[in-house]
């Protein structure tokens, strides 16, 4: 992946982890930003200057008006991503200091939740094979 620095990277491998670290998670790469996918269906993003924005983020999934409320809430540390704010989607910004890693862990596994099969998300909470 090209990435625009060695901290960017940092910030990629350790998004990265925190995905694939769910069942049955993917990630596919292009350039300066990544997805990660629960059954062909996206519930992250890792997002490096994204159509110019200058922002390094991770994007995830949100209940019905929490992305909004969490942008006009701390507009610091989230914003609505270009495209996909409007469809529920907020993100998380991992460029500015310092970053709440155990909320950006929770709100990937609450975007995989969101996204995963019902019968999968249900093994995972009650400790099967998923």
């Amino acid at each position: 992946m090209s990435l625009g620095t060695p901290a960017t990277a940092a910030l990629f491998e350790r998004v990265s982890a925190l995905c694939l670290a769910l069942p049955e998670a993917g990630r596919e790469q292009q350039g300066r930003h990544a997805d990660f996918r629960i059954r062909g269906k996206p519930f992250a993003y890792f997002l490096d200057d994204h159509h110019g924005d200058g922002i390094v983020s991770v994007c995830c999934r949100s209940e019905l008006g929490e992305n909004v409320d969490r942008a006009r809430r701390d507009p610091g540390r989230f914003y609505l991503p270009a495209y996909i704010g409007k469809r529920g989607w907020f993100g998380i910004r991992l460029d500015g200091e310092p970053v709440d890693w155990d909320d950006v862990r929770y709100a990937i596994e609450r975007s995989w939740r969101l996204a995963a099969p019902k019968r999968l998300v249900a093994e995972k909470e009650h400790g099967g094979t998923a």
